[in-house]
């Protein structure tokens, strides 16, 4: 049987990607904010998994304005790297995993979830930086991914209460799966600010670290939190967070009494122009 072992929570800040690619980690601005994956990147080797089910936002690059689907997995066994309009990052190619990711979007439908399958599709930095914070820069990335696409960029966004419900039925999905395969889910994105009006530049240090507390200890509570509530304290971009939401939902049951053990927390403002949450809880 599949199962979920650990779920990685983080930003996905594309100047992050851009300060690896140009070798400017070690500047005192980017080194703060790598300090912070120092952990996470041994933690990794230590529980190397096979499968990363990776929840990001496409930023028009898969997707245009013409078409936005709520939730898309993608079902390819190869991705990739997209060009953003200055060439594609120096990363690698991401390898898929088609056997589960149709295996998932069979159980997910049949709970009543719609998803879009995507059969081919470039993968953008809400995506690789990630695997780059976590992995540092391989040849080629150490397990396969399955890309899992969140529309928090057009509304209507959907609810964190469907994002934590979905996390459940991806659980219920993955542990169906009749291979033995070490899963780990990772949500991305976040956390507060604001790219755009006279809120540019909003970052919401208290509301952040609440988010961080509430994600760990009390999630279903936390997957209440009205939409309104995300774009008054976090900005207008700060709604990706409800992404994070899917991760968390798809952890050990918490309605029977499971909690999972964190294992890493971190948080650094600025990082360009927006905070940087980190996380990696563990199931016992």
């Amino acid at each position: 049987m599949a199962r979920i072992t650990a779920s990685v929570y983080t930003s996905h800040v594309p100047a992050i990607g851009a300060a690896m690619d140009l070798k400017k980690t070690e500047e005192p601005y980017w080194q703060r904010v790598f300090s912070g994956y120092e952990f996470s990147r041994r933690w990794l080797q230590e529980n190397k998994p096979d499968v990363v089910f990776l929840v990001f936002n496409d930023h028009a690059t898969a997707f245009s304005l013409e078409m936005i689907p709520t939730f898309a997995i993608g079902t390819a066994a190869h991705y990739k790297v997209a060009d953003e309009g200055w060439g594609p990052r120096p990363v690698p190619d991401v390898e898929g995993a088609p056997d589960l990711a149709a295996h998932i979007a069979q159980s997910v439908i049949q709970q009543d979830f719609d998803l879009t399958i995507v059969n081919k599709m470039d993968v953008d930095h809400g995506l690789t930086v990630p695997l780059s914070l976590m992995c540092g820069e391989p040849k080629q990335w150490p397990f396969k991914v399955i890309p899992f696409a969140v529309n928090v960029v057009q509304y209507p966004v959907p609810s964190g209460m469907r994002c934590f419900k979905l996390g459940q039925a991806i659980r219920k999905a993955i542990e169906s799966f009749d291979e033995d395969l070490n899963v780990q889910i990772w949500g991305t994105g976040g956390m507060s600010h604001q790219l755009q009006g006279p809120r540019a530049g909003l970052i919401n240090r208290e509301w952040d670290n609440r988010f961080l507390d509430r994600l760990i200890d009390e999630p279903e509570e936390l997957a209440k939190v009205p939409h309104m509530e995300y774009v008054e304290e976090a900005g207008s971009e700060g709604i990706e967070l409800v992404m994070w939401l899917i991760a968390r939902g798809a952890m050990a049951d918490v309605a029977g009494g499971a909690k999972p053990e964190l294992k890493h927390r971190f948080y650094h403002v600025p990082a360009s122009n927006t905070a940087v949450g980190h996380l990696i809880l563990e199931n016992t």
